[in-house]
């Protein structure tokens, strides 16, 4: 949203600089993305000033030019040859001097350089109008007011005009901050809490008078998508260029002016931040408005020249006979003011958000109108907004008002209420504010206080803060006037020396991201929509599980996903074929499904129906590379099974003590399923080739997927112990073992542990051997064994004596052999 400082000026009197202004703004939660100063003309005609003709006579080798002597204030005249027909000596004029970058009418420059003409030295040009980029005429050059002071600035001399403009990157929340009103009604607030004198005034309607004759009827047969329109008949419209002043106005805020009546239309948008129309009267059909839905497939050209298609949920503005306008939208090609234009129809309106919504994304228009519209506009202003360009068309373009407006409001605003409790505010702001400053600041930014006790108040909205809806809402308004930087920190804090005694789940999310990072891993995000093929005649992720969107942008994006998958392989894709191969990433977040609710009557209405939880997802590919640095490996399985099994145990989640189970085939080649009582942990392994095909991928993908809620519960379940470091030191032994090709590393672990009870702190498996050394069906484990007593230093023969009781278990259980 472009906002002009000067506009701003119409409206507040204050003493502050643009940069104070852009402060307050971005502390206000208006944030200025960027400032710029706009001059008259660009570059403000620097080095451009008053100069005297001192001397003036005829060029001896020209029947045109002459040779003039300027005293621009400095000691020496300067020598200039000039060929306008009417330089005189005496004259005040403004030269451009040498270096000096005139526009031009292409937006370029022209830079004045010392030369020779016809022999003669010139050491700049005196300027005419058209040259300087104030007027049109080139007939001779500027003669200024004999009182013009030489070496003075013609920036200075001609009064340019510059503004500064705020580039605000509004929140979809704050569409109240898409006007100029909206933006000052903020900075009224911010300075009188802040004890800045300031005075605030907006434009006066009360001049608008009904005229005489007849009005243009309005009828609105859907009120629910029309809740309220205004029609407002001009006669006598002379339409023809914008005073200077409009002018200004639009195109310091980047808007190219066309003529009055549409000016005048978008100046009251951009002021009030209320869209509105302008219809030539005279193409209305039966003289008769009409707001309806379309008819189905019905064929409409708009403005921009493009034949479309429309819905029969598309509003449309019609006339008697046929269709003239999407509303809210966009008009319709022949329906629009014209130079010939005597008669208009103002149309003033509110509609309803999701209607617009729905079709600006059906047609793919993004206007200025529907931006304010599909967000909620103020439905108590549109008779305001309406009046104020009456107001001005009759200014500007000397018509008249004919009849009275006409106004269809099916039922009134009210505005929303909400209870507030001084102490529950207090609460969540941390501090304790009095209760005049919460009314004071309420009252500046158009809350009503309905009624106040000692220990709260009940207000009414404004109705233009279609977000502010509870209490804490209510909060937000307040803070962002007092100013977060007036909360004091607290001067001391709590906390638990336990820190999973009430684990928080946004700092876990943070530690498995930064565990992850630390290892290479790079955070992708993904868009939740995704594409409902994906999961065409998948048993994992049915389609009949999918939750669809009512009105997709399109086929891509048309389903919410079940699984953070196939988003990770559309990154891998993308990165593959921009020749980035060798990958390790990453995603958490929210994925999505429907589950009819037992006994619904209709379950895909009922919200229990559907189900969100967060997941992460890991990805491990690319054949690996070396450099003089480092060398990174291939990915592989186990690489990838490392780093989960990594992650489990920095939330006390072994992988050896979870259920087991084949990861499903219709999306992995290999891998496993790990289940903690029941509930789905993680999913591991290699993608399934038919998967890879889908995305076009040619190289293994190794891919994790975990379920947040079920770790989290691990988290939750996890009770730190402290106690004192061992005294004592461990000892470590290794077996070689051949064993069937049945016989799991978990079986193995689990059985050392029952076995040798008290002492055996890890065991870990370092080598696998299949080879023709051994038996097709055999392998080879090697498996490192780490014992410590907490009570008394292992002798040799205690440590000999577990060791011979272990291979003895593994023997009879397993039918393992000693290599």
């Amino acid at each position: 949203m472009t906002i002009s400082f000067n506009w701003l000026k119409d409206y507040l009197k204050f003493d502050l600089s643009a940069e104070k202004v852009a402060e307050i703004l971005t502390s206000t939660g208006l944030e200025v993305e960027h400032v710029e100063t706009v001059e008259q003309i660009p570059g403000g005609l620097a080095g451009v000033i008053v100069a005297e003709v001192v001397e003036c006579v005829e060029h001896p080798d020209s029947d045109h030019l002459h040779i003039t002597r300027l005293n621009t204030g400095a000691p020496d005249l300067l020598q200039v040859v000039c060929g306008a027909p009417n330089v005189a000596q005496g004259q005040k004029v403004l030269l451009a001097t040498v270096g000096t970058e005139l526009p031009t009418d292409d937006g370029s420059t022209f830079k004045i350089k010392r030369s020779k003409i016809r022999g003669v030295e010139s050491l700049g040009m005196i300027c005419a109008e058209d040259e300087l980029g104030i007027g049109n005429d080139h007939s001779g050059i500027l003669v200024l007011d004999p009182a013009a002071v030489p070496g003075t600035p013609a920036k200075e001399q001609l009064q340019l005009k510059e503004d500064t403009v705020f580039e605000i990157g509004l929140t979809p929340n704050r569409v109240d901050g898409a006007s100029h009103i909206g933006v000052a009604r903020d900075l009224y607030a911010y300075c009188r809490q802040n004890g800045i004198p300031v005075e605030w005034s907006l434009p006066d309607v009360s001049g608008f008078k009904p005229g005489a004759g007849e009005e243009i009827p309005v009828s609105v047969e859907d009120p629910d998508l029309a809740p309220r329109y205004i029609g407002i008949t001009l006669t006598d419209v002379k339409v023809g260029p914008s005073p200077d002043w409009l002018k200004e106005r639009l195109v310091a805020i980047g808007q190219r002016p066309i003529n009055n009546i549409v000016d005048i239309t978008n100046f009251v948008l951009n002021e009030m931040g209320h869209p509105l129309h302008a219809f030539d009267a005279a193409k209305i059909a039966g003289r008769k408005v009409v707001v309806r839905r379309s008819k189905p497939g019905c064929l409409f050209t708009t403005l921009d020249g493009v034949e479309r298609t429309l819905s029969g949920d598309d509003l449309m503005i019609c006339d008697a006979v046929k269709p003239m306008c999407i509303a809210g939208v966009f008009g319709g090609e022949d329906s629009g003011v014209t130079e010939a234009t005597t008669e208009v129809f103002l149309e003033a309106a509110y509609f309803n958000p999701v209607s617009i919504r729905k079709t600006s994304k059906r047609h793919g228009l993004k206007t200025d109108a529907s931006f304010r519209y599909e967000r909620g506009i103020d439905p108590t202003a549109t008779m305001t907004a309406g009046r104020r360009a009456a107001l001005l068309i009759q200014e500007l373009a000397g018509a008249r008002v004919v009849g009275h407006p006409q106004e269809i409001c099916a039922k009134p605003f009210e505005k929303h209420r909400i209870d507030l409790s001084y102490g529950r505010m207090n609460g969540l702001i941390g501090k304790e504010l009095p209760a005049d400053t919460y009314r004071a600041i309420l009252e500046s930014l158009d809350f009503e206080i309905l009624s106040a006790t000692a220990s709260g108040c009940e207000v009414a909205v404004p109705a233009y803060r279609v977000d502010v809806t509870r209490e804490c809402d209510v909060v937000e308004e307040v803070l962002r006037i007092y100013g977060y930087n007036n909360i004091e920190l607290p001067v001391s804090m709590k906390a638990s020396i336990n820190p999973s005694a009430h684990p928080d789940p946004e700092a876990v999310r943070k530690t498995m991201s930064d565990l992850l990072a630390d290892r290479g891993f790079v955070e992708i995000m993904n868009n939740s929509l995704t594409k409902g093929e994906y999961y065409d005649k998948l048993k994992t992720y049915p389609a009949d599980a999918l939750v669809y969107i009512v009105n997709p942008l399109s086929s891509d994006l048309n389903v919410m996903r079940q699984t953070l998958i196939f988003n990770a392989l559309e990154v891998v894709a993308r990165n593959i074929n921009h020749q980035n191969n060798n990958l390790k990433l990453f995603e958490i977040g929210n994925c999505y499904a429907f589950s009819p609710k037992d006994g619904a009557e209709n379950p895909v209405a009922d919200l229990r129906s559907y189900h969100e939880a967060m997941r992460l997802c890991m990805v491990v590919t690319g054949p690996g590379a070396k450099s003089w640095r480092n060398e990174i490996g291939a990915g592989n399985y186990f690489a990838l099974k490392g780093y989960l099994e990594l992650l489990l145990q920095r939330f006390k989640a072994n992988i050896y003590d979870l259920e087991t189970e084949a990861a499903p085939a219709d999306l992995f080649a290999e891998g496993l399923t790990y289940k903690l009582q029941g509930k789905r942990l993680a999913v591991a392994g290699t993608v399934a080739t038919p998967l890879l095909k889908k995305f076009d991928i040619k190289q293994p993908v190794f891919l994790a997927e975990i379920d947040w809620p079920v770790l989290f519960e691990l988290v939750r379940r996890d009770k730190i112990k402290y106690k004192e470091l061992p005294r004592f030191p461990e000892v470590r032994r290794d077996l070689a073992l051949l064993l069937d090709e049945n016989v799991s590393f978990a079986d193995i672990r689990k059985t050392a542990f029952q076995t040798a009870r008290g002492i055996l702190r890890q065991v870990n498996l370092f080598d696998v051997y299949r080879g023709p050394k051994i038996l097709s069906d055999k392998k080879q484990y090697a498996i490192s064994f780490t014992l410590q007593d907490e009570e008394k230093t292992l002798t040799d023969a205690a440590v000999e004596a577990t060791m011979a009781k272990l291979l003895k278990t593994f023997e009879n259980k397993f039918g393992a052999i000693l290599r």
